[in-house]
Order: C-alpha cells, then structure tokens, then sequence
C-alpha cells in the first residue's frame, strides 16, 4: 500500500523522552502522595496527554495535581532535556529515506514538541507541521488529533500512515481510519499490547522504510 502522508508520534517514536518525563513526574507525583510506582506510571500514562494524565490520577486516588506543581515539572524536564534528551535510534535516518510529506502529531503540549524537536535537530525534517493535543477538544485515544492533522495536512486518512509506540497511539490511530505502525524497540513496551490494539509491530527504525513502501 502506498501512503500519501506520515504521521509521527513525538514522545518515544522520534525522541527519547519517555524515560526522562517519566521519572521527573514521578518524583512530583510522590511528593504529592500518589502511590504509583514508576513502571506503573510509565505504563499507564504512556501516551496520554497531561490533561488525560491528572484525571487518571484525579480518578483513581482522589488527588489534585495543582498547575504550579506542573509547571515546576515541566521545567524541570526542560532542564534535564537540554543534557540527556537523543533523537530515538535510527529515526533520523528513516525519516531521510522517506519521499511522503510528513507532519508530528503529539499528546505533548505545542511547547514541548517544539522544544524537543529543537533540541534533538529533528523539528528541520517538519518545516513547523507541528499537531498538539491541545488543538482538539479529546486527545488519545480518540481519533480526532489525527484527523485534524491529515484534514489540516489535506490528506485522506484512509491513505495516512501513523507511526506510534503506545496503546493510546494506536487505538487513535485505528480509529481515524489510519494504518498504523507500531514501534517496540523501547524497553518499556508492550508489543503484545500494541498489536491487540491493531498496530502493525516493529522493532528497529531501520525497518521503517520498507514498511512504509519506501
């Protein structure tokens, strides 16, 4: 099949910021009392965008994550990005072998995805078709930030291609009519849960050009 438009995740498919984000928040989320370990918020939040992320918290142990306890977060993973955060191995070489017209679409906040682009030297392969959660009413795992997307792109969703590495990702994806493949090459995921949610499974970026017919 032939793809008339590529849509990128951010977090985990093009940067390595999982691991990064992941254990800055859990030490906020700690300090407010939120007894989830590590390997359960990476789990759990994989994907989801931090309005998703306080209600899930909100939801399950009745706890408030305040904005000034985010912000203090956030800074902080901007501190850290600026020494630790790497493009995602391979991805910019896969991303060079691809002719599709390409665009990110991101749970993150349009902040984060330009900074981490930024950082890692990859936002000068997107030309500014940056697509943030917080441009649509519902975030993943619903469908709607990649149809506004492709509609925003001018492309057919049926002939889109998603590349994704959470459950979220994906289940959004397969609801937008979109095919998508589902990177596992993290040690945190679950390509047994990625292919339940109908993602095609792959585990090294080098893979990604073949895949996508390129």
């Amino acid at each position: 099949m032939s793809f008339d438009l590529i849509v990128f995740d951010m977090d985990g498919v093009l940067v390595d910021s999982e691991p990064i984000a992941n254990r800055i928040l859990h030490r906020y989320l700690s300090a407010l009392g939120v007894p989830m370990t590590l390997d359960e918020l990476t789990r759990d939040t994989l994907g989801l965008s931090t309005a998703s992320m306080r209600r899930l918290v909100r939801d399950r142990y009745a706890i408030d994550v305040p904005d000034a306890m985010l912000a203090d977060q956030r800074a902080a993973v901007y501190a850290a990005y600026e020494t630790e955060l790497k493009p995602v191995a391979g991805v910019e070489d896969a991303i060079r072998a691809l002719p599709h017209p390409r665009c990110v679409a991101s749970s993150s906040s349009p902040e984060t995805i330009a900074v981490s682009l930024r950082l890692t030297g990859l936002d000068r392969h997107f030309d500014g078709r940056l697509f943030s959660a917080a441009m649509v009413e519902r975030g993943k795992p619903h469908p709607d930030l990649f149809l506004h997307a492709a509609r925003t792109m001018g492309h057919d969703p049926s002939l889109t291609a998603v590349i994704e590495d959470s459950v979220p990702g994906v289940t959004a994806g397969v609801a937008a009519g979109m095919r998508v493949f589902a990177y596992a090459g993290a040690s945190y995921a679950d390509p047994a849960a990625l292919a339940a949610a109908g993602g095609q499974v792959f585990t090294d970026m080098r893979e990604l050009p073949g895949l996508l017919g390129a």
